[in-house]
């Protein structure tokens, strides 16, 4: 992250603060506030400081967002305007200070200079004045997690976090495991650079998938980057794909002699390039074109599969850069562009409660439609029961709307504040209790009947997916119709469905030749592997990456994993200490083992022998477009994995072949191959290299 902290949400308690418009109190122009308004203001002052820097705890210290973006920056825009009127500026004032002291099991360290946050602005026409006439450098500002790295003779020596800017954390194993960062690199001198490490949407988007528990799920990738880089497990960090993109060059010095990047910001950024590193994509501006440049970058934002909350404009000139100086927050060579969050006012018609397959009942807000960033929305989460309680939601409320970062549905603020949601204490599946759990700070509610057709029909569609047995035609429907008939109460039951022949044909919608062909479907799934049916089982913390893993480790021998230990599993490259405990539990349960073991009498493992394949082996690829020569992506994924390649879903430095039929198209993906000079291949030759 590149300037001040953003907070997203999760939960203040009482402590969430209305942004009335008797904030924007009033100056006399000679005299100044009146003294009981000024008395007024420093009080407001003094709780918009406590909130502010609450959420600033959270996001620095603890890894976590507490409050929204949105909400975030009108607190910290409120407690400006009331330190220019007022002319006070309080002790603790996050307008003085840049981030927050770090507090975890990871060494510290002071860095070289002091990382400032930026100053920022919604305006267009700022950037246009900031400029004054200067060219500048346009570029994404990332919103992940700022990263110092130190090279010395070619050699990555070390990194550290942001931190407080002042002191932040050394994270140097975790970084080497950074997907896209150069270990090793041509320049000899010193060299140190700043960067953003984030984690793409689809990895995002994959680890959650793989995350049992709604209630455990990740917020949004920013939280996910914090905590895999913030931890103690270079392997969680590696598992969890992290990349970076760079930019800034703080130090290049060789010989006691910098290179000379002929006074421009642009040449840094081409040297770092041809070092190996991922830099920011950049579009050099000027007054006359700034505004076209930022209509540019809008359009892009809802493509990109990595996170960005505004812009960065930077002035190419260095030395004019650099004779600005700074204030005490902020450097004057740089300054931040947020966009104005599109927000509508609307209702609350309903909170739909949805169970998953754990039991976890999660909220959803139901309101009337509205229209943003160019799409109807009529839905968002509402996370968890604590969610709901701080923002004292109620039936036909007036609630706002936006979009974080122009893409996900946000509840902004209530309104109104009625707080007469009732919690259910029934379940909507099957009517059982439900219960309030509490994880830390966070309340959750559960359904705690075991027997709840809500979790078993989640666990039948999980294990008949594309991604686990992929039986097709079983429906979330007919599973849940096949339960209440009785016909299937356990995974093993899916294969002996002849025995109800008559039962299911006579059903409405079903008959002679759909029972047949769910059987030939049925038949065909009985042929797998040990990677999907670890995925299907459902066992905590297993996704289709992982469980993929663990059946390679163990030979594709699922005995052989049944049995293993703790310390057995935790070998495996990729799993780590929860995921092993989540694993070696699951097998040491009587009925798990039972259920297995009958599945396993049933089912045909096949063992995926990877093909080695001069041309794809050790490569990697990302694929963009329409395919022709395979079912879908996910095949063509597969076809590169078992010949040795990998697949990711962002194009950077280590990428080998972008695949897209499409080699002329103005996507993002083709225009930042073109940039590092990486090959657009079609699919046609991605088969000559499978078969060379």
């Amino acid at each position: 992250m590149r300037d001040s902290p953003k907070r997203k949400n999760d939960s203040l308690g009482s402590k969430r603060i209305s942004m009335g418009s008797q904030e924007n109190s009033k100056i006399e122009e000679n005299s100044g506030l009146q003294e009981a308004d000024k008395q007024d203001s420093i009080a407001r002052m003094k709780e918009l400081i406590s909130f502010l820097n609450e959420a600033a705890k959270a996001y620095y210290q603890e890894g976590r967002e507490i409050v929204s973006n949105l909400e975030y920056d009108k607190a910290y825009d409120t407690l400006l305007s009331l330190e220019k009127e007022s002319g006070v500026v309080l002790s603790g004032s996050p307008s003085q200070n840049v981030g927050y002291a770090v507090a975890t099991a990871l060494p510290k360290e002071a860095h070289e200079t002091p990382m400032l946050s930026l100053d920022k602005t919604k305006s267009v026409e700022d950037l246009q004045s900031f400029l004054q006439g200067q060219e500048g450098i346009l570029s994404w500002k990332l919103d992940g997690l700022t990263i110092v790295l130190h090279y010395q003779e070619g050699k990555l020596l070390k990194a550290v976090t942001r931190g407080n800017g002042i002191i932040g954390e050394l994270v140097t194993e975790n970084a080497k495991t950074f997907q896209n960062l150069p270990l090793q690199i041509p320049f000899k001198g010193h060299l140190v650079v700043r960067g953003e490490a984030f984690i793409s949407y689809s990895d995002f988007e994959r680890i959650n998938e793989e995350l049992p528990e709604e209630g455990a799920k990740y917020k949004n990738p920013r939280n996910l980057c914090s905590g895999s880089v913030r931890q103690l497990d270079p392997k969680v960090t590696k598992e969890r794909r992290v990349q970076i993109s760079l930019f800034s060059l703080v130090l290049a010095e060789e010989e006691g002699k910098a290179p000379d990047f002929h006074n421009q910001h642009e040449e840094e950024f081409r040297f770092l390039e041809k070092q190996g590193f991922s830099v920011v994509h950049r579009k050099m501006v000027n007054a006359e074109n700034i505004q076209e440049a930022v209509a540019e970058f809008s359009k892009l934002m809802p493509k990109n599969d990595f996170p960005s909350d505004g812009l960065v404009l930077l002035y190419n000139d260095i030395a004019y850069g650099e004779s600005l100086g700074r204030t005490a927050k902020f450097p004057r060579n740089a300054i931040a562009f947020k966009w104005q969050d599109e927000e509508e006012t609307t209702k609350l018609l309903s909170v739909e409660w949805s169970p998953s397959r754990t039991g976890l009942i999660n909220p959803v807000a139901i309101f009337t439609p509205v229209e943003l960033e160019g799409t109807v929305v009529s839905r968002a989460s509402l996370h968890n029961i604590t969610y709901c309680e701080d923002l004292a939601l109620g039936i036909g409320d007036e609630i706002t709307v936006y979009k974080a970062n122009m893409i996900i549905p946000q509840i902004g603020e209530n309104k109104t504040k009625s707080g007469n949601l009732e919690i259910p204490k029934h379940c909507p599946a099957c009517q059982g209790e439900t219960k309030i759990v509490k994880d830390k700070e966070t309340k959750m509610l559960y359904c705690t009947n075991p027997h709840c057709p809500a979790k078993r029909i989640k666990q039948f569609a999980l294990f008949v997916s594309r991604d686990a047995l992929n039986i097709e035609g079983l429906s979330e429907m007919t599973l849940e119709k096949w339960l209440g008939r009785g016909f299937i109460q356990e995974f093993p039951d899916l294969f002996s469905l002849e025995k109800y022949r008559e039962e299911i044909i006579g059903m409405e919608g079903f008959g002679l030749k759909s029972f047949e062909k769910i059987q030939e479907n049925i038949e065909k799934a009985k042929t797998s592997n040990l990677g999907r049916l670890l995925y299907g089982l459902g066992i905590e913390g297993i996704g289709v990456s992982n469980g993929r893993m663990l059946a390679e480790a163990f030979s594709q021998d699922p005995y052989k994993l049944m049995d293993a230990t703790k310390e057995e599993i935790l070998q495996v490259k990729g799993i780590g200490q929860v995921l092993a405990d989540s694993i070696a539990e699951y097998f040491q349960k009587e009925e798990n083992r039972r259920i297995v073991l009958e599945l396993l009498s049933i089912l045909h493992l096949e063992k995926e022998e990877k093909e080695e394949k001069s041309g794809i082996s050790g490569k990697h690829f990302v694929i963009t477009g329409a395919v022709h020569h395979f079912p879908n992506r996910k095949a063509l994924e597969e076809e590169i994995r078992k010949a040795g390649g990998q697949s990711s879903s962002s194009v950077s430095q280590n990428t080998d072949y972008l695949i897209n039929n499409d080699s002329t198209s103005g996507s993002s993906k083709n225009k930042k191959a073109k940039e590092l000079g990486i090959p657009i291949i079609t699919e046609e030759e991605f088969l000559k290299l499978l078969e060379a």
